[in-house]
Order: structure tokens, then C-alpha cells, then sequence
């Protein structure tokens, strides 16, 4: 009953990887259409290839699979695809990472890229009711002066992205790489997020807070490990947006039952379930529910407060947030009611 319970509640996604929605099928098809030639033939030779073992080797598939995405049509096809997958799990709030450098360092304009993102997220309003934020990640891996570039595009379409973020490998690339863009970010009105403690350790995180000034941590799973940041993250109502499958398969955690999301839960954070690169990572976001639900053993209650949690951790102002935990509660006591 309690699968039926996840499926059926409306919830949030706040950390999600546009260009890791792409799934093998589509892969092969868009090297077809644009003449793009992948190291495999098939969609079995692109799964056998997910045995990932660690974050830097699944970023080397990640990255290679974007070669396929050239022309708007691309972006768009990419985006629709995912939003479908959502209007059958039901999410009704997106707020989506993309990757402009993944796309502007092999030749392809920032704004083709946008340009499809944006037009798919505007259908996906029309036609599903499923509202939006886009959110343009800097790749830690690259130069400071690099994320600049991107910042500068992005300031020529304020009307299309909300925040700025931050990720790629983690290791060996600390928050305090990226506090010049990230002050420039805020002072240009982009409200900030990063990825921080899914590698790298709970000192990520904390600097995350307090250099970067985010609102929210993406991740955020070593965060556990230094209790006074834990009592400072449940004090400030700092969101953690953990993505428990994506651990699992990176081989940050060794078995689900490690996760640390019912720790958090339980130390009172405000955790929200995402599927970050669902299609390199096994499943998408009601997948990730079911996942810590099995795993963890959570009750009801506990997938009830999660998706409460999607909203309340989100972009949208206070009272789309607050109609969209309703929204959760009034599911939530058709659900008991039926069950009884």
C-alpha cells in the first residue's frame, strides 16, 4: 500500500540533472539524427557500461553522452522526455540543473541549449500543470574563470534561471574555488545552491553555508558526520536534496540500508528525495522513494513528511509552497481513509 502511497502523492524534484535524463534509447537516436558517433552500438553495450566505480567514472559516460545533444530540438526532446516521466509520478514542481560548459566548451551556444530546456518546461506548464525552476551549475572541475563566462550568459536570461549551482567531481575541488562567482551570482540576484558532502567531507558543506552562502545543499550526506553542523542544519531549516540511488550506484554508500536520509530525518533536517542522473542511476524519483522506503523501513508518515519536505525546501514562493504541502496532506488523508 505504501508504493501506492508514493505514487500517488504530489511532490517536488530539486535535484536533477537535465542531461542525466538521457536514456540510452534516446542516446542512440540523437547520434543518429546528428551524425555523432558513440563508442557503442546498442542500448545493451550503453547499460553495461553504468558498472560506475566512483563519481569520476560515471562523469566520463556523463560527458561523453552529451555529444549528442546539438540543436535546440535536442535539449527540448531531452527535457519533454523527462517531464512525461514526471506527470506519471506525480511531480508537479521541477527545479532542474543544467550543465551550459558540458554543452559551450564542444561548440554548442548557451542559448540553444536554454532555449530548448526552457520551451519543453513551458509545454510541460501547459499541457501537465507541472510548474519550474531552472538552476545553471558551474562544473567544479574547471577554472573559476570559466564559471564567469556562464555567469555572464546567464545574466542575459534572468527571465529563465532562478539560481546558480554547483557540481561535477568533488573531490579535490572545495567551495572556496568558486566564491568570486558565486558573490557576483547573488549580487546579480540568482539565489545559490551547491553540491556538497557527497564525496567530499562535512567541511564541504559548512563552507558550502558559510562562503557560498547557499539555501540549500545538494547531498549534504557527510554533513552527517560533524554533529554540530547537523544541529546547525536542523536550527536553520537548511534543505538537504539527497539522492539515494545516485549513492548507491556511485558507491557512496555500500547497501541502501546505509543510507543516511532516516538519520537525518530523525535528527530533524530537512531532507527531500531526488533522482539527480536517473537514467545512469537506475531509477527516477519515485524509484528513489521506494528505494529508502524498502531500505530504511519508513513509514507512511515518513514518505508523507518527505514529500511535504519537496515543497517546502523549494523556490516556489510561500504560498505555491503551502498549497502544494496541502496538497500533500489532503492525498495523504484520502490515502488512510481508503486504507481503512
Amino acid at each position: 500500500m505504501t508504493d501506492l502511497l508514493i505514487d500517488k502523492l504530489p511532490k517536488a524534484e530539486l535535484h536533477l540533472h537535465i542531461e542525466g535524463t538521457l536514456e540510452p534509447e534516446m542516446m542512440l537516436a540523437l547520434a543518429k539524427r546528428n551524425n555523432v558517433t558513440l563508442p557503442y552500438d546498442t542500448v545493451e553495450e550503453i547499460r553495461a557500461a553504468y558498472d560506475f566505480d566512483g563519481l569520476q567514472d560515471f562523469l566520463d559516460l556523463y560527458y561523453a553522452g552529451m555529444s549528442v545533444l546539438i540543436e535546440e530540438r535536442d535539449f527540448h526532446d531531452l527535457t519533454w522526455a523527462y517531464l512525461e516521466k514526471m506527470a506519471n509520478q506525480g511531480v508537479t514542481h521541477v527545479e532542474i540543473f543544467f550543465d551550459p560548459q558540458g554543452h559551450t566548451d564542444r561548440g554548442v551556444a548557451f542559448e540553444t541549449a536554454l532555449g530548448g530546456i526552457v520551451t519543453a518546461l513551458e509545454q510541460g506548464q501547459r499541457e501537465f500543470g507541472i510548474t519550474s525552476r531552472l538552476i545553471m551549475c558551474f562544473l567544479r572541475h574547471l577554472p573559476e574563470e570559466q564559471a564567469f563566462d556562464a555567469l555572464h550568459s546567464a545574466c542575459r536570461h534572468k527571465e529563465h534561471i532562478h539560481a546558480v549551482g554547483l557540481d561535477s567531481g568533488e573531490a579535490g575541488n572545495p567551495p572556496e574555488n568558486f566564491v568570486r562567482v558565486y558573490a557576483a551570482a547573488r549580487a546579480e540576484g540568482f539565489l545559490a545552491v551547491a553540491h556538497a558532502g557527497e564525496e567530499g567531507p562535512a567541511q564541504y558543506v559548512t563552507d558550502a553555508l558559510d562562503i557560498l552562502c547557499v539555501s540549500r545543499v545538494d547531498h549534504g550526506n557527510h554533513a552527517l558526520d560533524d554533529p554540530a553542523l547537523v544541529a546547525r542544519l536542523a536550527r536553520q531549516k537548511t534543505p538537504l536534496t539527497m539522492c539515494p540511488l545516485s549513492n548507491l550506484r556511485l558507491r557512496g554508500i555500500a547497501t541502501m540500508e546505509d543510507h543516511p536520509l532516516k538519520r537525518a530525518m530523525d535528527a530533524g533536517l530537512l531532507v527531500t528525495v531526488n533522482s539527480d542522473d536517473p537514467s545512469y542511476f537506475g531509477g527516477y524519483i519515485n524509484d528513489n522513494y521506494r528505494a529508502v522506503k524498502d531500505a530504511l523501513s519508513l513509514s507512511p508518515d515518513d514518505i508523507v513528511t518527505l514529500a511535504k519536505n519537496s515543497f517546502a525546501a523549494s523556490f516556489l514562493p510561500d504560498k505555491e509552497k503551502q498549497a502544494g504541502i496541502d496538497a500533500v496532506a489532503r492525498h495523504a488523508d484520502g490515502f488512510a481513509r481508503d486504507a481503512d
